[in-house]
């Protein structure tokens, strides 16, 4: 702990730490307003501001390297990515009443828990743990990287992969979808009047009360 640490108490905070509370609560309020949403597109759109304010935290947190990634990998591919999957799917883009759910207890239930969990273990992990601003950065490009790229090639290759079968899984079920509207038989045209477009009625008789075989009503 430096001595600028130990003198810095929690009743006096930065203008970093002012910033970094900020653009936690837009952050969390588009993560909000992602899940509950009933349009596909907004939840797309507003998942957009929720990833860029992870972004701008992971700079605020002096980890640029994270930042970009952030902005490149999930802003600008998974995004998207999601985004084109709605296209070839041909989802609704209004209001989408299949969007909601019966379990939305459930699920709020199961998210704070989790959410309490990870703020359990995280400050139970950190406690004690001070960053020194005068020291080396622990999150410049060339450590982050050399880390990443020694340490975590599997689950960085597997998540490309995972990326790969989610837009192929998207172009099959647009061909499904195609196919299908395809094989359906068109409905028989009929004029206003009820009548076919060969002049007769779908009773099998022409407008002026005659019989197809000609003989008279």
């Amino acid at each position: 702990m430096t001595l600028a640490a130990a003198s810095h108490g929690f009743l006096s905070p930065t203008g970093v730490e002012i910033a970094f509370l900020l653009v936690g609560l837009v952050t969390f309020g588009a993560a909000v307003v992602t899940v509950t949403t009933r349009q596909l597109v907004h939840a797309a759109l507003w998942l957009v501001v929720a990833l860029g304010g992870l972004a701008a935290e992971y700079l605020l947190l002096t980890a640029e390297f994270i930042a970009w990634v952030q902005v490149l990998i999930y802003v600008g591919a998974v995004v998207v990515l999601i985004l084109f999957g709605l296209m070839l799917t041909r989802a609704p883009i209004g209001r989408s009443p299949d969007a909601d759910s019966g379990n939305r207890w459930a699920a709020l239930t199961v998210a704070v828990a989790s959410a309490a969990a990870l703020v359990w273990v995280v400050v139970d992990a950190f406690r004690t743990t001070w960053i020194d601003l005068d020291g080396p950065a622990a999150g410049s490009t060339a450590v982050t990287g050399a880390s990443l790229f020694q340490n975590w090639v599997l689950p960085f290759e597997a998540l490309s992969v995972l990326l790969l079968a989610a837009l192929v899984g998207a172009i099959v079920l647009s061909r499904k979808a195609k196919a299908a509207r395809a094989g359906e038989a068109p409905p028989a045209k009929t004029s206003p009047s009820g009548t076919s477009p060969s002049g007769t009625s779908p009773s099998g008789t022409s407008p002026s009360g005659t019989s197809q075989t000609g003989g008279v009503r």
